[in-house]
């Protein structure tokens, strides 16, 4: 007898609002297990301190999570300025503190120029970037610092909201990769004070916004309530992971060919990159444009 497969054979993204404290890897299962869902995974881990937009991909959908990992994210970061920690926010060790400063909005506004456009930026031992197979979050709990290569990362904007005090909140638009709390922490030396992040929430992911989002809580209600079936309404199609890609749709003849891993020639193609795939409306995966000017198959879907 063959093995049984467990779970719901169920395709979809769901956005999930991520509470705080929780981990990205807890969410996910969490989820995988409300839907009973036979494959699931995250598009990227988000700090247990942050909320916010979290894309789960379950089923088929996985084939798309490496789109929602690549995309760009907007979040919105609180920041304390007087304190430095160890983790860059306020779930790590106090490392240095500033009681007598004085920063005005102006300054702030100068500094944050340095931010903008494309800069590099050291990942912070803290984070889940792996070094010769090890998280350096599992180093930085045992003590450990090793010499971490800068990263280019792309700031789309990063704005000053709110300054109150001794906290001041920061709207940014960032390429994938980017570490807040690192700005946090490299805009803490530029002001001479220190800072750290006190509350961080990602409001976009991808496609993906706050008005996608549904919460574990909510999911566990409609699940009780109604049974599990209910909460496939909250499943998003993957194809809308990827809108920004040219659609490109084929006649099922034409299908079967890219369906066997065979390049098709279709009209009006674009002249190079990816596309999404469709047979009579129905997406079918990513193509991607060879030099011969065809379609080639490069993620394909398989129909449950």
């Amino acid at each position: 007898m063959g093995k049984r497969t467990k779970g719901r054979a169920i395709d979809g993204i769901v956005v999930l609002d991520k509470t705080i404290g929780l981990s990205s890897n807890r969410a996910l299962q969490e989820v995988k297990r409300l839907y009973d869902a036979r494959k699931a995974g995250h598009t990227g881990s988000l700090d247990p301190l942050a909320t916010g937009v979290l894309p789960l991909c379950l089923g088929e959908a996985t084939k798309v999570s490496q789109f929602l990992l690549d995309s760009d994210k907007k979040y919105r970061a609180r920041v304390k300025l007087g304190v430095r920690t160890d983790s860059a926010d306020s779930e790590g060790c106090e490392i240095a503190r500033c009681e007598d400063f004085d920063i005005s909005r102006k300054q702030i506004e100068k500094s944050l120029q340095n931010f903008r456009g494309e800069i590099d930026q050291v990942p912070p031992m803290h984070s889940a970037l792996k070094v010769n197979g090890v998280p350096l979050y599992k180093m930085a709990r045992k003590g450990e610092t090793i010499e971490r290569k800068a990263r280019r990362v792309t700031i789309y904007s990063i704005e000053l909201t709110e300054f109150e005090g001794d906290e001041l909140e920061l709207k940014i638009a960032c390429s994938k990769g980017t570490y807040i709390r690192t700005i946090a922490d490299d805009l803490g030396q530029l002001l001479g004070c220190g800072a750290h992040i006190i509350a961080l929430r990602r409001t976009q992911a991808g496609a993906f916004t706050e008005a996608d989002c549904v919460t574990t809580q909510q999911l566990r209600e409609e699940c009780e309530r109604d049974g599990v079936s209910a909460i496939d309404a909250h499943l998003i199609p993957m194809d809308q992971a990827i809108a920004y890609l040219p659609e490109v749709e084929l006649p099922s003849i034409t299908a079967s060919f890219i369906k066997n891993g065979q390049p098709v020639l279709v009209r009006h193609l674009p002249e190079e990159g990816l596309v999404r795939l469709y047979e009579e409306g129905q997406f079918i995966g990513i193509g991607c444009i060879d030099d011969d000017g065809k379609v080639a198959p490069r993620r394909l879907i398989v129909a449950q």
